[in-house]
């Protein structure tokens, strides 16, 4: 019995060592693996600037209610002929009093009320356009930090690459020069050449951090570097739609020029407010009261300003020259749409001519010369010189090419801040 609990108890304490032992090994935060899609998503949810600038659209939506109140009426009443320092024996200061109310209300004319809510509703409009292209921007960044991850990781790859591929060669050569192949000469520069891989392999573990940094800053995300990681194609695409695609597409989706258009509409608006601010509004009035001994009365009466002077010409002249500063602003707005879809699309042309024959032709052409030069100067057929040469053409040729995928990239998304969305991954 001793010997079946002693047992037991053995076996209760193996298993919690091994319940502790595999929560010790489990991370206290799992490592989060972010697509394009999703860190979109969280970066129109938790950035400040955009938080901030939606709160500004609501503020503008709030202007809305304002524009669209009534006058209020104006209420007095009036209390007269009182007499508390009266000689009457009896005292009867209010035997005289005479009291009166009256009741009166502004009457605005020519629509001025729905002319200030239209006008605060396209205020509205021209926030929000301004918002989604404050949005379109801030996208672009976002963009830009995630395509230099891709890009960091991609060159930390290659570079982890490089050094064990080198860390090989090392091993050969150590075996050639104990077997009395090598010089001591040799086996030394060709050590001495790691500390290249070495420092291209800390230089892209450092470049990657700094981008994670820089994504997690504009993701407003807490997350330990350590911990978080992103994960997309860093790759091209060789397809590339006629440029007029690319013109039509940005005059419809550009918020900018939607902004300047929304702001000809108000500058029109705001012109016939300022027209209708130059007419009369009369104020209508009523009062009562009541002098004993005479019967209680009741009035009408009618105000009506003489605009002789002021007939609000300032802003007449004032509105209608802002119309033609708003539809020279959309012109303006025009050519910058064109401008920016021909220069991105131009640098995106531009790029793709360079990755062609890389993906064709100098890629694979790089790791040939490198493989064949290797062996030769293996078995004794190629020099030191031409060996070395080989690995830097061979590591210059690969870093290149992903510098230029790095350039498409940003090109690409160069062309989508230019048409206003992204019509290319």
């Amino acid at each position: 019995m001793s010997i079946r609990k002693s047992f037991f108890t053995i076996a209760s304490s193996c298993t919690v060592a091994l319940i502790g032992v595999m929560l010790i090994s489990v991370p206290l935060h799992a490592q989060t693996d972010l697509t394009w899609a999703q860190a979109k998503a969280r970066f129109e949810t938790e950035n400040p600037t955009l938080k901030a600038d939606t709160i500004n659209v609501e503020e503008m939506k709030a202007n809305e209610v304002t524009a669209n109140l009534r006058p209020n009426p104006s209420v007095s009443l009036t209390a007269d002929q009182l007499y508390p320092f009266t000689k009457d024996p009896y005292y009867r200061p209010f035997a005289s009093a005479l009291v009166s109310g009256s009741i009166s209300y502004l009457h605005e004319r020519d629509h001025k009320r729905e002319l200030r809510l239209e006008s605060a509703q396209e205020g509205t409009k021209i926030s929000d356009s301004q918002h989604s292209d404050l949005e379109r921007n801030l996208l672009f960044n976002l963009r830009s930090a995630f395509i230099q991850t891709l890009q960091a990781k991609a060159v930390l790859q290659l570079a982890h690459q490089e050094l064990d591929y080198y860390d090989h060669i090392i091993d050969i050569s150590r075996d050639r020069f104990k077997a009395g192949d090598l010089a001591q000469v040799d086996l030394d520069r060709i050590e001495l050449q790691r500390v290249q891989y070495q420092s291209d392999l800390e230089a892209a573990e450092v470049n990657l951090r700094t981008s994670k940094i820089q994504l997690l800053q504009l993701l407003n995300d807490k997350t330990p570097v350590e911990q978080f990681d992103i994960q997309g194609s860093f790759d091209f695409s060789d397809l590339l739609q006629p440029l007029n695609d690319f013109h039509q597409t940005a005059l419809d989706n550009r918020p900018d020029l939607k902004a300047a258009l929304e702001a000809v509409q108000q500058a029109n608006t705001n012109h016939k407010l300022a027209v209708a601010n130059g007419s009369t509004d009369p104020t209508f009035s009523i009062d009562s009261g009541s002098n004993p001994p005479l019967d209680p009365y009741i009035g009408f009466n009618v105000s009506i300003p003489l605009r002789i002077f002021d007939r609000n010409q300032g802003e007449k002249q004032r509105t209608q020259l802002e119309i033609g500063r708003s539809q020279e602003s959309v012109t303006a707005a025009q050519a910058q749409v064109f401008a920016d879809v021909d220069s991105a699309y131009a640098q995106l042309g531009g790029t793709l001519n360079l990755l062609r024959p890389y993906k064709t032709q100098y890629l694979e052409q790089a790791v040939r010369v490198r493989d064949t030069i290797t062996f030769s100067y293996q078995h004794g057929g190629a020099s030191l010189l031409d060996f070395l040469n080989a690995q830097s053409d061979y590591r210059n040729v690969q870093l290149a090419y992903l510098q230029l995928v790095g350039s498409y990239l940003s090109a690409a998304s160069q062309l989508n801040l230019a048409v206003g969305k992204e019509v290319i991954q």
